[in-house]
Parts: C-alpha cells; structure tokens; sequence
C-alpha cells in the first residue's frame, strides 16, 4: 500500500498568505532551505500504485495533483487516477478542494450523512455532477470495501470513525449548546485497509483529544497519521496572531499531560506521523527544539510529496 501525503500544512497552509510571523517568513526566505513551504491537509492512498483513494480535498488540491506525477491523467485525453474521495470533516481545507473535481470526471464521494447532506444543501456543490460522482454516506464503524464510480474495488477498505472534535467554523451555532452544535459525526477518523495484505494505518488529521475509546482502536497500530497542529494549547494567543486555543479549534496540542505526546507514549504505535501542522507550530524548522522533542519521542513530521509504503 503506497501513500502519499500530498498536503501536510493546517488550514491556510504554510505559509499562510496573510501571515508575517517568523515561521512564515522563513518559509518565504531563499536562504532558508530547511522550513519547507507546505499545502493543505490531504493524502493519497492506492493498493496498486495506480487506481488512489483521496483523503480530503484540500483548496490547494490542483497544485498538490500538478506536483504529484502519481495523480497526473495517464490514459485518455480527461482522465485521473483518482477514483475515489474520502472526507473527515466539513472543515474548509477539506472540502474547498472538491470543487477542483468539477470537470465531469468520475469518482465516489465518502463521508458520514451529516457531511453529505451539507453537500446536497449547498448548491455550489452542484458542480459535482451526481452523474459522474457518486456519494455514498458512512455508516460509523462499518467497514466497507472502497471503490470507484463503476463500482470497481481499489482493493482497499474504509473503516470511518468517531473522534472527538468540533462542527467546522462556518456551523457553529453559539445559541445551540457549550459545543457549539457539534454532533458525533462531525470529525471522523479513517482505517484504511490493504484487503489483500490487510495492513492498516489511521489518518486522523483532526482530533480534540485523546480519549480512552481512541487509545484502545490505535494500540498497537502499524502507522498513524495524527493531528500536529499546534505545539502546545495557547499558541497562537502568545504570539499574537490569534484569539482562539488549539482545544476551541478543536485540535489536540502536541505538550502537556493531554497532549498526543504523552497520550501516544503507552500505546505501541510502530510509526507516528504528525499532519495537519499550523503556521505557528515550531515544529516546522527542523533545528527547533520542538522539533527535537517531537522527533526524541519518535514522531515524524510530514512534509509534502513523503511518501510512505506499507
């Protein structure tokens, strides 16, 4: 199983067009190599190296497929190798790039039925015509066999599930309750298997904690692609660029006792991948200290184009 990460970067992706923190400035800096520039959230998985699976459709997605030769059209004057979409929230930098996918190309739309009637009730998603893309909902828990428009098998399956997080920005509704009218099936994870290998790994680019139900799927997992970010809780406040902590954003912070640090240290996990990393997460300069920290634990930081074979 090959998966590529095709965007590794929070929402607003790194860097951010509007920000001038030291980060972002770096990333722009020629003399500064090592902070690699990176898009939104999103990866790639395929069984066979050619027939992929796209785990969220970021607003940077025409870009990430230019860059990816895996994904470039291979057999017919319009064709794309990816035969199917999988969504994990309703968040902006995982849904704006679908819109990229308008051009009367065949491929399947996965997400949970709260995801799916946003698309049927917003008309711009009508440009995802229902004669070539097909939707079908999530049931949580239930594993189901992934394939294309024709219904032909990618040879991998999907497991979606719960994790806790939060309704993304543009529902919330600060008169329904303390969660902001967020429901179970707003933030989901992916188990995706090989059915042929029956290896597994989790993609769970957004998550509010780590809680007991979520440590027990993951024990012991082969590889986990995990939500890095911000570094620690009130990040952005301290620099000031922000008024939110990573918990109202509904993101786990690396640090501290309920950070994914210290809740991944008991749990066998063979391989940790951070994703989804924000412009202010220091873990983006690979001299950083953080990035030491991170690294001494054995997590990995992704980065655009990383590749991965299971």
């Amino acid at each position: 199983m090959k998966i590529i990460i095709l965007g590794s970067a929070a929402g607003g992706g790194f860097p951010q067009w509007n920000c001038n923190n030291p980060l972002c400035q770096s990333a722009r800096d020629p003399h500064k190599p090592d902070i690699l520039p990176r898009t939104q959230s999103s990866i790639a998985v395929s069984a066979n190296g050619t027939d992929f699976l796209l785990c969220n459709a970021s607003p940077d997605l025409r870009q990430q497929i230019n860059q990816t030769t895996a994904l470039h059209p291979k057999d017919a004057l319009r064709d794309s190798p990816i035969r199917s979409v999988a969504i994990s929230n309703g968040d902006v930098d995982h849904t704006a790039g679908l819109l990229n996918l308008r051009e009367s190309q065949p491929f399947t739309l996965y997400a949970t039925s709260r995801l799916q009637s946003i698309f049927n009730n917003n008309p711009i998603f009508g440009v995802l015509n229902t004669t070539f893309v097909v939707r079908k909902s999530f049931t949580l828990n239930e594993e189901i066999e992934c394939d294309g428009h024709n219904n032909e098998s990618l040879g991998l399956s999907i497991t979606a599930f719960a994790v806790p997080g939060k309704v993304a920005l543009y529902l919330e509704d600060e008169a329904s309750n303390k969660n902001l009218g967020t429901i179970t099936e707003d933030t989901i994870g992916l188990k995706i298997t090989e059915i042929s290998t029956n290896k597994t790994f989790f993609y769970i680019p957004g998550c509010a904690r780590v809680d007991d139900q979520l440590q027990q799927r993951l024990r012991s997992a082969e590889l986990v692609l995990f939500d890095g970010t911000l570094f620690h809780n009130d990040e952005m406040i301290d620099m000031g660029i922000g008024n939110k902590t990573g918990a109202r954003m509904g993101h786990t912070n690396i640090t501290g006792t309920d950070g994914s640090l210290a809740a991944f240290s008991q749990l066998g996990v063979k391989r940790k991948v951070y994703i989804h990393i924000n412009n202010t997460n220091p873990i983006l300069d690979p001299h950083s200290e953080q990035r030491k920290i991170v690294e001494a634990a054995n997590w990995e930081v992704s980065h655009d184009g990383m590749e991965i074979e299971l």
